[in-house]
């Protein structure tokens, strides 16, 4: 009994002192937010705002009477923290301890979280109305539901810098590596199906014919070759469990980079002569592309130089000069002949082979670092993306200015643009892949995890929309492909 009257006794005083205590600071704190509000204000009006004035006033209330609300909270979590201090000193002789000692357990967790509950009520109650606006811009992230993780291709022995889809069934997924060699996988499975070893050197691009099975690669050996391919499907297999499937693969690509040795593949056909040989470049061929009807390829170096071939007879038709350091990357139109080029002298350029009497070339300087890609839509767009961190979108009737610009935070890579959604899919080094349309509206971010996702930059992406299963492919430096399932009529509806 003696204990608890003068523990009682003790607690009161302790109250008292820190209830007149906190009254004075408030106090203080009081006049000195009302000069600090002023002198916001007054900063606030001198700057450059397109907001009205009362608006900006508003605001400014707004987040001062929050900070008070927070600053009161803190001072009584310190106020009471120095009691439990002082209790349980009282109390260590007699080893007896206060409850609520942690401040994550009893009374004063019950306290904070009553406190955090009316502070939240009343935020929303009061201001609700005034800020509806700028809430409502704040739209929350819904790329993982309508951005899903389907299916991984493993085997290759280093990164990945390159991958395109088959115009012609069956669908096969093609992949170029660093590793000398391109792939070939079944979609649906992940089993590869053929592999072509006729490099000598890394395998920087690859793209498919539009109407033959025969695919285009170009490498650092100095040549692009052409080689056609005969591949089989496996059988469907029976439906298994999704999630364990899942797990089964990403724990099987999370593997440490210590295990680099993979076998690859087993029981893969390999294919070691090129049907076709294009040599005349003197450095890495780092991009070829098949014209509009499938008699010409153009190919992209690091000799400064692109070059048109004709491929029944491997002959060098023309060569494209003009660019002052290395080629990136080249593309052709879908349905004209038209082909763009991208450098590191931070430009690209349109070629135009329509008329066979005049080759023009126009020179587009919208980027401050090197263009990575520069690849056509289906209309009568560019779409160009750069080190500089950004993506432009460009009218090719008149190119004198991007009609979109989109900022990122990181390098962009190897672009696509879908086919009918013209959906623009970035890959960046920063092991990120986001979508946006051409308007420069961001759509969504692919998942990345430790369970799913690139584990390093991202390379290249390619948008297949005759699949359901599998629609966007991404490919990376931590030598895997993946393949996603996006959701693009959900991906518009939230837009």
């Amino acid at each position: 009994m003696p204990v608890e009257s003068g523990n009682s006794a003790a607690a009161r005083q302790l109250k008292q002192k820190r209830k007149s205590h906190s009254l004075s600071i408030r106090r203080t704190n009081s006049t000195e937010q009302e000069r600090t509000s002023a002198m916001h204000r007054e900063l606030l009006e001198g700057q450059d705002s397109k907001l009205p004035m009362a608006l900006r006033s508003n605001l400014l209330d707004l987040f001062g009477q929050i900070e008070r609300e927070f600053e009161n909270l803190y001072i009584e979590n310190l106020e009471l923290r120095r009691e439990i201090e002082s209790l349980n000193e009282r109390l260590a002789g007699e080893g007896q301890t206060v409850e609520g000692g942690d401040l994550t357990k009893g009374a004063l967790k019950t306290k904070a979280s009553h406190s955090t509950s009316q502070l939240s009520q009343k935020l929303k109650t009061t201001y609700k109305a005034s800020t509806s606006k700028i809430v409502s811009s704040f739209k929350a992230t819904t790329s993982r539901a309508v951005c899903q993780l389907v299916k991984e291709y493993v085997g290759h022995r280093d990164g990945i810098w390159d991958l395109a889809v088959t115009r012609v069934q069956p669908l096969v997924l093609g992949t170029a590596s660093a590793d000398h060699c391109s792939m070939l996988w079944s979609i649906e499975t992940g089993k590869c199906l053929l592999k072509y070893a006729g490099h000598a050197g890394s395998v920087n691009s690859i793209k498919f014919h539009p109407t033959e099975q025969m695919a285009l690669t170009a490498s650092g050996d100095q040549t692009a070759h052409i080689w056609r391919y005969m591949v089989q499907l496996p059988l469907p297999q029976p439906p298994a469990d999704i999630s364990a499937s899942l797990d089964d693969e990403v724990d099987f690509s999370d593997k440490d980079e210590a295990d680099g040795d993979l076998d690859g593949p087993s029981e893969c056909p390999t294919i070691r002569v090129a049907t076709t040989t294009l040599k005349s470049h003197q450095g890495v061929v780092i991009a070829a592309d098949w014209l509009v009807g499938g008699k010409q390829v153009v190919t992209a170096s690091w000799d400064r130089a692109a070059n048109l071939y004709d491929v029944e007879t491997s002959e060098l038709v023309h060569t494209l000069t003009g660019h002052d350091q290395e080629l990136t990357h080249c593309c052709t139109h879908p349905t004209q002949r038209l082909v763009v080029t991208s450098s590191r002298d931070t430009t690209f350029r349109l070629w135009d082979f329509r008329d066979p009497s005049i080759h023009s070339v126009n020179v587009f300087q919208g980027h401050t670092d090197t263009v990575t890609s520069a690849v056509f839509t289906v209309g009568d767009n560019v779409v160009s993306g750069s080190d500089d961190r950004t993506v432009k979108v460009w009218d090719l009737k008149n190119m004198r200015s991007p009609i979109a610009t989109i900022r990122t935070d990181s390098a962009v890579n190897r672009i696509s643009v879908s086919t009918n959604q013209r959906i623009i899919a970035l890959p960046h080094d920063n092991r990120q892949v986001r979508l946006f349309d051409m308007n420069g509206v961001r759509l969504a971010r692919l998942p990345r995890s430790n369970r799913q996702g690139h584990r390093r930059m991202v390379c290249c992406s390619a948008w297949n929309e005759e699949n359901q299963t599998c629609n966007l492919f991404t490919c990376g430096f931590d030598r895997q492909a993946i393949g996603w399932n996006i959701n693009i009529q959900a991906l518009l509806q939230d837009k």
